[in-house]
This record gives C-alpha cells, structure tokens and sequence, in this order.
C-alpha cells in the first residue's frame, strides 16, 4: 500500500432542510489512500450512504471540501463528470438498463465517455466477465439474471470505466443471503488487486478480513477509525462498543 492520498475530505457537511433541518454530516474529515480498502459501518441514518454518495458529488455537500487526485471537485468551476469517470460507483440496487444485454450494459459508457472502439470494449467486457463467472451471460438481459449475477455485473461494469477508486453503497443489502457470498468474492478480488476501495456496509465478517481500516460512524460524525484489530477487538468509543455488541 503506498502512502499518497487519493481522496481528501475535509470537514464536510451535509444538511437536509425539510420540516427540519438534518445534519446528516456533521463535521467529517478523513484520507482515502491509493490501495487502500476503507469500510464504513455504523447504525442505519448514521451518514454512510450520505458521505459516500458526497465523494462523487451524488449529493451535493452544504460545506466542506473533497480533493481526489490533488483537484477540489467541491469546487463548483470543476467539470465534475470528468473526475467521476475515474470513480466506478455500485448500489444497492443494481442500475442496470433492462432493455439493453449485459454486454451493451457493459460497453456503452466506455465507448460513448472514452472513445474506445466498440471492439476494444467489449474484449474487455469479456475479459471482466470471465473474470466473475460470467462470460456465458453476455448475451443475457438483467431480467434473465439473479440479483447476485446482476450484482456482479453491476461491478464490472463499473471497472470497465478503469476507474481509479470503486465506491460501494450496501452491495449486498438488496440481496439474498446466499448470494452475498459471490458478491463478496468480487470485492474481495479487487482488494487483492490493489484496488482502492470505499465500501459502505453492514457485513462485519468482510469488514475485518478484508479492510485496512474500518471508520465507524454515528450522527453524522467519524466516532472512531482504526484497523480492524482496534475496531473489532478493541474499540473505545461507548458507541462503538454498543453497536458491536449488537452484532457480534
């Protein structure tokens, strides 16, 4: 793992103003690491999903800064298209075009964002598709398939953007228990690859086996970041403990 930070958050915020005001980010300053595998838990309405989705500007922060690859992309001048094609972003929900094959799925943005001809996209469609098990299901539509296949093709269709940081929002909530595993083997092969990784969820068994730090979060705040040594085996915060003693 190197040292240079690809992703720096500084002091962000996220207020929603309805009947009345929620912080949903209060104050959340953290580094993301190239190489680096970061996992977000904490209580559901703790801010995951809301800080995640802030790193590629899905939501819009109220303040704070977020510089990925030395460039302010809170900035409002910044094009901030250019920069999330260097961010792939998986749901919870698998966002694939129904009417479209997996292949297609998988080759549209490449070939209308980059300009990589049609055949040099999909060789690398298939080559990602082999990858997770399923080179057979080209030709298949999303509706053909299983929530853990749409899943996984979700994944990579996000790499064949060559992203340089994957953000995943709950991969596996939508899921039926048995098909978290195959999800998970994904993941798990991207972190082996060096893969830099920001990945909001509730499964804790992936969370100690595959991260290099775990941030746990409440209320809108970072209440404690360390290994999952420190995390799991010995937290400090009272919260922390609370949440842990729920789940484990």
């Amino acid at each position: 793992m190197t040292t240079d930070v690809l992703i720096q958050v500084r002091d962000l915020t996220k207020t929603f103003t309805s009947a009345s005001e929620i912080h949903a980010l209060n104050g959340v300053s953290t580094d993301v690491r190239r190489g680096e595998v970061v996992v977000v838990i904490g209580p559901s309405g703790s801010g995951k999903s809301t800080f995640l989705r802030c790193l590629n500007l899905l939501e819009i922060p109220t303040s704070g800064t977020i510089t990925f690859e030395g460039v302010d992309i809170t900035d409002p001048k910044v094009n901030i298209n250019v920069h999330r094609q260097k961010m792939g972003m998986v749901f919870q929900h698998f966002n694939l075009f129904p009417n479209m094959t997996v292949l297609r799925n998988m080759t549209v943005a490449p070939v209308e964002l980059h300009r990589k001809s049609k055949q040099e996209a999909e060789a690398m469609a298939m080559k990602l598709l082999e990858r997770v098990g399923l080179a057979d299901r080209a030709n298949a539509y999303p509706s053909q398939l299983s929530g853990g296949q749409k899943q996984r093709i979700a994944i990579v269709r996000a790499l064949c953007m060559e992203p340089d940081v994957m953000l995943f929002d709950e991969p596996t909530s939508a899921l039926d228990p048995e098909m978290v595993g195959e999800v998970l083997d994904v993941m798990k092969s991207l972190a082996k690859d060096g893969m830099t990784m920001v990945v909001v969820t509730h499964e804790m068994g992936f969370a100690r086996e595959v991260g290099d730090r775990v941030i746990f979060m409440d209320g809108g705040k970072i209440l404690e970041e360390g290994s999952p040594e420190q995390i799991f085996n010995h937290p400090q915060n009272a919260r922390l403990q609370e949440f842990l003693s729920k789940l484990l």
